[in-house]
């Protein structure tokens, strides 16, 4: 079962310095249907305006991962972890028993990122936060584990979920495969180019929603960058 959601379908706010698309239920936007898709909650399409941001708020309990796709993103949370994530890198912070934090557009240009929320698997563990670059060279043609709460992916960010989320970027005409087990759900967002999934064809920037399907093929119509979610229930 692969249930295409097209960009233009998605929710959405524009509050000037963000203008934000949601493929999920999220703050103002509420569709029964799209409540999360099993462990996945939250994934958020933001395009932030230079020397903008969220100012410091709290997190409790769920895992959220970063992925930016243009400009960056600078981190700062009441741990005193400090960071800036560029386009093609990642950022996990795990909120555990409760952090603080903000993150801010300091660029001279807009940035644009996907925010993906996934539910934990336990609770009252300590907040902890992490960033990682990832060379688009590394993941060229096939699908890279960025972050992962599996431990056999040892170069990705730690989730305490179990969950993975992976990236690949594809040429136009290729192809790559991903295998997923039974009983499983996964989630894919072009972030850049189009590509057809068994078959189906995604535009940049909608999503899929995925269930029962034993292998994803992506075949890129033009150069491509993909991340994709791979959940339990």
């Amino acid at each position: 079962m692969i249930e295409r959601r097209s960009f233009d379908s998605l929710g959405g706010a524009d509050h000037g310095w963000l203008k934000a698309k949601h493929h999920f239920s999220f703050a103002s936007y509420n569709d029964p249907k799209r409540m999360g898709w099993g462990a996945l909650r939250v994934w958020n399409d933001d395009t932030i305006a230079s020397q903008t941001g969220f100012p410091p708020h709290p997190h409790a309990d769920m895992e959220i991962i970063t992925y930016v796709r243009e400009g960056a993103i600078t981190h700062r949370d009441s741990l005193g972890n400090e960071g800036r994530t560029e386009a093609g890198d990642v950022q996990v912070m795990s909120a555990g028993t409760g952090i603080t934090h903000s993150e801010y557009n300091l660029e001279p240009n807009s940035t644009r990122i996907f925010q993906i929320w996934i539910i934990p698997d336990g609770h009252g563990k300590p907040p902890s936060w992490g960033a990682k670059p990832f060379p688009a060279g590394e993941r060229s043609g096939r699908f890279v584990a960025l972050a992962s709460g599996f431990k056999d992916d040892t170069d990705a960010l730690p989730l305490r979920t179990d969950a993975r989320v992976l990236g690949a970027t594809l040429k136009a005409g290729e192809t790559t495969q991903y295998a997923l087990a039974k009983d499983r759900y996964a989630y894919l967002v072009p972030a850049k180019g189009s590509v057809e999934l068994n078959g189906i064809k995604l535009d940049a920037r909608d999503g899929a929603a995925i269930h029962n399907e034993p292998t994803l093929e992506v075949k890129a119509l033009e150069d491509t960058e993909l991340v994709l979610v791979d959940t339990s229930r």
